[in-house]
């Protein structure tokens, strides 16, 4: 989302609190939260084979990630229908803003190659 467009609407507040408790309930909705802006940040950028850090603000950047949550559910198709309803969520309470929600899924470690 853009940073610096202020708090959502307490419509999606109030929302957003229902669609995790009902994500909680059903015991998919495992973790998440909300983060603080980009002007405290400290990024370590690798190019290379060099480290260097570079804090924040970052006026080349438009949008941030404005929070993350950790959900598991049985099937991919589950997880998209779920993710639509999240975004369905901030069209309806909050439509003057532009957010994108994406959906990834977390790696157990390095994929076995088949032979």
């Amino acid at each position: 989302m853009e940073e610096n467009i202020g708090m959502p609407p307490q419509a999606l507040m109030d929302a957003m609190d229902v669609y995790i408790g009902e994500q909680a309930a059903k015991g998919v909705f495992l973790d998440g939260g909300g983060l603080y802006g980009t002007e405290d940040a400290v990024n370590f950028v690798v190019r290379q084979g060099e480290v260097t850090r570079v804090d924040g603000p970052y006026a080349e950047g438009k949008e941030v990630v404005g929070g993350w949550a950790i959900l598991q559910y049985d099937t991919l198709e589950q997880a998209v229908a779920e993710q639509e309803e999240f975004a369905r969520l901030h069209a309806k309470h909050w439509p003057d803003v532009t957010v994108i929600s994406t959906l990834r899924q977390i790696s157990d470690g390095p994929e076995e190659t088949g032979a």
